[in-house]
């Protein structure tokens, strides 16, 4: 199993921190030794009706009180210049100002994707795409050994309070869809293809492309009959099985009628049916090039055990 070198770890977050609690505002994470940087936005925590009445899915129902602690999320999905330097450690080494250190260089990468996993829509200013939850937590990983600050997924609840932003109907704006295209990419305005972050209005708590673009990796294994019982605070629903899992906000294949702030969406193991590999990839969904991530960070951050539990569980084999 993978360790953590707390050391490491404890100067970032001071480095980061200045003080026993980090200051709750917008800011501007810089990646160490390189120049690419991120934007993090903070979500007051509160409580809020998850799931849809109106809703013609059930999975949506019934609707339920939940309350969730403040955190910060990514204004935007994460980018390919983002997400390379993690993919490839030699243009890692290639764009750093400084030794990449060696906890970072004995990290665990994933293997280097075989197929052009933009499937030729390009990298620039685009969302990174296809990797699968494992890829997407270790890539929070990767970013937790960089800067000492606990990054992870959302979780489908937090998502869905990010998302509806204090509103109670289909949209944040409202019902009307025909509003949708100056939020979203989706089926009738992509043109079959991700688009550059942030060229759509964003959500009222600054959050971009919240629908469309690419779907959006949640912490959650997919129950139908989940909200029957979910817990009412932070609730989450371990990953027991490799599928199916959640995601969220839809892509820009996913017709503008499908989307919503409540609509879940599942993973497929048919993503990965032109994967060669046996066992199939742990790193990639080969037909996936609609699934990216946008991260989280817990203004409350769990304890160095529970960090290192989150980060090193082994991934469900696949098949």
């Amino acid at each position: 199993m993978k360790k953590l070198i707390l050391p490491v770890v404890l100067v970032g977050i001071l480095a980061f921190y200045g003080l026993d609690k980090p200051i709750f505002e917008s800011y501007s994470q810089r990646i160490p030794g390189t120049p690419v940087t991120f934007d993090m936005t903070p979500i007051e925590g509160g409580t809020f009706k998850m799931g849809s009445s109106s809703s013609p899915n059930e999975d949506e129902k019934p609707v339920h009180e939940v309350t969730i602690d403040p955190f910060w999320m990514g204004t935007h999905e994460v980018t390919w210049d983002a997400f390379e330097l993690f993919l490839d450690k030699n243009y890692e080494l290639a764009v750093s100002e400084e030794p990449i250190g060696a906890v970072v260089d004995g990290l665990t990468r994933p293997s280097l994707p075989y197929l052009d996993m933009t499937f030729g829509m390009g990298k620039e200013g685009k969302p990174a795409i296809g990797m699968t939850q494992y890829g997407a937590i270790q890539y929070c990983h990767w970013l937790y050994l960089k800067t000492g600050i606990f990054y992870r997924l959302p979780t489908e609840a937090e998502w869905e309070y990010a998302a509806k932003a204090g509103s109670d109907t289909k949209y944040f704006f409202g019902d009307d869809e025909s509003m949708l295209s100056e939020y979203a990419w989706t089926k009738e305005n992509s043109n079959e293809e991700t688009h550059k972050i942030g060229q759509k209005k964003p959500n009222p708590w600054g959050l971009y492309d919240i629908y469309g673009n690419v779907f959006e990796w949640t912490s959650d294994q997919y129950d139908p009959e989940f909200y029957k019982n979910s817990p009412s605070k932070n609730p989450v629903n371990p990953s027991l099985k490799l599928y199916p899992r959640i995601v969220r906000g839809g892509s820009y294949k996913t017709p503008a009628e499908e989307v919503s702030s409540s609509k879940r969406f599942v993973s497929e193991a048919k993503w990965k049916q032109l994967d060669p590999q046996i066992p199939k990839s742990q790193w990639w969904f080969p037909e996936a090039p609609f699934i990216g991530l946008r991260l989280v960070r817990p203004l409350n951050p769990p304890s160095p055990e529970e960090i290192n539990a989150y980060y090193n569980a082994e991934p469900i084999a696949d098949y």
